[in-house]
């Protein structure tokens, strides 16, 4: 099917095909990155990493699909959501660790350590991904219209450069400053700037060919003309 150029005011209410599983997978590696990687710190060729930087990005991935197939409110409704799962993760983690450990249980140190939470980190991380990933649907959504639809590795990168530049500047200072030396600091919050930008100039391919098949798929083309670009809603 050839997908049909619409605005996204002449879309809502439509039905699509796909996008809950986008959104779904959206939330579930955001999420994932976050449990998974968060804790622990990786060294490859000299050079020390969070390993959540590996899949952390790939939810930016997501979230230029969601804006470039399905438009800038159902992305918002998707970040809104995944905004959710973070809350409910930091609050789950904190009862189950804070829960006595039954008698003979020995796991309790590791679990602490996996799952046990520095408040400031958590406060950082969730304001940092809100603003950053708002950031970044805008930034994609703009670039839509003034490109007429072209070129659309310069939007995923474009985003990406000015939606991770503002979750790390919003995370680094507010989880680290005062902790590490400000020189520390702006080395790492450069640093994985710079990773994260890379990871989606090496992913663009595969960005290109989920992007293809999703407008192919769903037979439509979202321009947002018309669109309000509140963060404050969750109404298509």
């Amino acid at each position: 099917m050839i997908a049909t150029p619409a605005s996204a005011d002449d879309l809502r209410g439509k039905p699509f095909r796909y996008f809950d599983f986008v959104m779904a997978a959206f939330v579930v590696v955001l999420v994932l990155s976050n449990v998974i990687g968060a804790a622990k710190l990786s060294s490859v060729g000299g050079i020390v990493f969070g390993a959540g930087i590996l899949f952390f990005p790939v939810s930016y991935v997501i979230g230029d699909v969601l804006t470039e197939v399905y438009g800038y409110a159902r992305a918002r409704r998707c970040i809104w959501a995944g905004f959710g799962a973070l809350i409910f993760l930091a609050l789950m983690s904190w009862v189950v660790v804070s829960l006595p450990p039954a008698q003979g249980w020995t796991g309790q140190a590791a679990y602490e350590a996996v799952f046990g939470q520095v408040w400031r980190i958590v406060i950082a991380s969730i304001t940092a991904f809100w603003a950053g990933e708002f950031v970044n649907s805008f930034v994609l959504a703009r670039m839509k219209l003034l490109t007429a639809g072209r070129h659309l590795w310069s939007r995923t990168i474009g985003s990406t450069v000015v939606g991770q530049a503002v979750d790390s500047l919003i995370f680094y200072p507010i989880a680290f400053l005062g902790v590490w030396t400000t020189e520390q600091v702006l080395t790492v919050m450069v640093t994985n700037w710079a990773m994260k930008v890379a990871w989606e100039v090496v992913l663009t391919p595969v960005t290109y060919a989920i992007v293809g098949g999703l407008k192919r798929a769903e037979g439509v083309d979202v321009f947002d003309r018309e669109t309000d670009f509140t963060p404050f809603r969750t109404r298509v």
